[in-house]
């Protein structure tokens, strides 16, 4: 459902919208039905000519019942939120599957700097590729990305891959992801890192293993020796 508004390019990206579609379903049936039920208890106890107010102290058990039984009901939709959630992250963001490739990740006001593996395909070699604002990627190959920020808090955001994470400062952060359609797509920051955050904007290309192969091959060696 959500694809049909954002493209959804990497391995994990459907379990992420299928979560967001579950929460919005179970919490959107709690809203409806409360907010019919609220409305419906104005009307029907609406001050009317003949009819004495009662005071309700909530202490009637066919009144605790109104409160009760909903709120058990919301604790098991909140277990199977809670379940889902868990599931999601422990794939997303504790379970590192074994890389075909690594890149690094330089988050700094107000630009993206991408170190890519060269033909050996190992990072911290001599044909390491820099770019700014532009990462290759080749379709259907796992990556891990290793996150870092030489100034501020910034936050690598790609939102065809569902991918959100903050890069911190004197820490390095690892991820992963593998993308799963070919394309060309956005990467953005998503903190507020100061006067330019809002063209803190980059590109990611995902490619077949032709074009990567033919991509990789017309670049100079990193230029950006020090981009770590």
């Amino acid at each position: 459902m959500i694809e049909r508004y954002l493209v959804a390019a990497s391995s994990y990206a459907q379990d992420i919208d299928n979560l967001i579609l579950l929460i919005a379903v179970l919490v959107g049936f709690w809203l409806v039905l409360c907010e019919v039920v609220f409305f419906y208890f104005i009307w029907r106890f609406r001050a009317r000519d003949g009819h004495k107010a009662e005071y309700v102290s909530g202490e009637n058990k066919a009144h605790k019942r109104w409160i009760t039984i909903p709120h058990l009901l919301v604790l098991v939709c909140d277990v199977f939120i809670i379940y889902g959630a868990v599931r999601v992250w422990v794939n997303v963001k504790q379970t590192l599957p074994p890389p075909d490739a690594t890149v690094r990740v330089i988050g700094q006001q107000w630009a993206w700097t991408f170190v890519h593996p060269g033909a050996d395909g190992k990072l911290d070699t001599a044909d390491d590729i820099a770019k700014i604002d532009e990462l290759h990627v080749e379709v259907g190959k796992t990556y891990h990305y290793e996150l870092s920020a030489r100034d501020v808090l910034h936050s690598f955001s790609v939102p065809v891959f569902r991918l959100k994470q903050d890069a911190v400062p004197g820490r390095i952060i690892r991820g992963w992801f593998e993308p799963t359609k070919t394309g060309e797509y956005s990467v953005q920051c998503a903190e507020i890192c100061g006067m330019g955050h809002g063209l803190m904007g980059a590109r990611i290309m995902i490619e077949t293993p032709g074009e990567h192969a033919a991509w990789v091959a017309g670049q100079k060696p990193l230029s950006l020796a020090s981009a770590r």
